[in-house]
């Protein structure tokens, strides 16, 4: 492993440890162990294939740097200038990875966990580092250099990483103004109907406030997804949205009412009893079952 990396991760633990000592210390329940073991082994298969999906960014990135009319030089202000076009399209990829099914199946991934804390952060697919960068070739077309396209989406997210925490309350007047913050990041990550399609924004909220998606954070926060946690094994975690996508029977919603309106809709197949039983995380859109593609109980 690289310094920058074992610097990385020397940083993380040390919060995640301090978490865990406040949560100790506050006698709140913001972990289950399983389920933080599952996060961690995520995170350690992401950096094993690190040095592959950097490469891979990087590579596609430069294959358009030859189509390039012309090059921005890189100064403090074009740097500027990257971090907030690329703040731009992350808030779109990320809103439609919760629309777009093939998207959410790897998404999935991150949203499947039925706690808040900061190894939520790390609970990310093992895919997502390759097909989000087509999201960002735009900007090379435009003369964006593509070392810093992937610097800023390095410290948009590792920004975010300080976002999943249940430590910080909230910042009052702060809230929704420019930067996004743990209490925004908690909605997003709700399952509760007002919650549902909230607060994509990265390392600013600003494009939530313009794109009508900001909701602040008011009643308690239900996270996970409908069907509750996939798996605590991480292969099951990563592929099994992608599989259930692939038999056709994993689909998104763009708007909650909608599961509403097919759950009382008697042309509708009912949800699995496994489904129904579940009270944890009501009202996320999730994946629909068919008796080829269970989800694992």
């Amino acid at each position: 492993m690289t310094i920058p990396t074992l610097l990385f991760l020397a940083v993380i633990s040390f919060f995640m440890i301090c978490e865990c000592l406040w949560s100790l210390w506050t006698r709140r329940t913001i972990s289950q162990p399983k389920e933080v073991m599952a996060n961690l082994a995520l995170l350690l298969g992401n950096q094993l294939i690190r040095p592959l999906t950097l490469a891979w960014k990087l590579f596609v990135l430069s294959l358009l740097e030859p189509l390039q009319l012309f090059q921005l030089p890189v100064t403090p202000a074009t740097m500027l200038l990257t971090f907030l076009a690329v703040e731009f399209l992350y808030y779109w990829y990320h809103r439609l990875s919760h629309e777009i099914p093939f998207l959410w199946a790897i998404h999935h991934t991150h949203h499947s966990g039925s706690h808040m804390n900061l190894t939520t952060a790390v609970r990310l697919n093992w895919l997502g580092g390759f097909v989000s960068i087509p999201f960002f070739l735009p900007l090379v077309l435009l003369g964006f250099s593509p070392n810093l396209i992937v610097l800023s989406l390095a410290v948009n997210l590792l920004f975010q990483f300080f976002l999943h925490t249940e430590a910080v309350t909230t910042l009052g007047k702060l809230e929704g103004l420019l930067f996004n913050t743990p209490s925004a990041h908690r909605v997003h990550h709700g399952s509760n109907p007002a919650y549902i399609d909230k607060n994509y924004g990265g390392f600013l909220i600003i494009f939530d406030r313009i794109f009508g998606t900001w909701q602040p954070e008011g009643e308690k926060v239900r996270y996970g997804v409908t069907t509750g946690p996939v798996s605590r094994n991480p292969f099951v975690i990563v592929f099994h949205p992608l599989l259930l996508w692939a038999c056709g029977a994993f689909h998104r919603e763009k708007k909650a009412q909608h599961l509403v309106a097919q759950s009382q809709n008697p042309l509708v197949a009912k949800p699995s009893a496994a489904s129904q039983n579940n009270t944890l995380n009501p009202g996320r859109r999730d994946e629909d079952q068919t008796p080829l593609c269970q989800s694992p109980t």
